[in-house]
């Protein structure tokens, strides 16, 4: 029997953690939509362009977990899910505005 080590097995530093989350060509884009205002779905799906539901739903449910987007759920008719930054979330904004500057 072998081992696999992988980068995930390592302890990498949070610059790494951050780059890696931030990997991949939806989870940025939807990080800087939701700077701007609440974000839904299906407006997402409309709105990224090569997006489909599956990519989708991993990069929400990702951004989720690391606790930089808020999934809530609004009962009112019709029912829908919405996103929102989370305190975590906004303190990256001016982490990423200095990128911006930057390119």
């Amino acid at each position: 029997m072998t081992t696999k080590n992988t980068l995930d097995d390592l302890e990498i530093c949070p610059m790494q953690k951050l780059l890696k989350l931030f990997s991949g060509k939806l989870k940025p884009e939807i990080f800087f939509l939701a700077t701007k205002s609440t974000l839904r779905f299906n407006s997402l799906l409309r709105e990224l362009e090569g997006s489909n539901k599956q990519s989708l739903s991993i990069a929400l449910r990702d951004l989720t977990e690391a606790e930089l987007l808020k999934k809530i759920i609004i009962s009112k008719k019709p029912l829908h899910i919405e996103y929102h930054l989370t305190e975590k979330g906004r303190s990256l904004i001016p982490v990423f505005d200095q990128l911006e500057g930057l390119f």
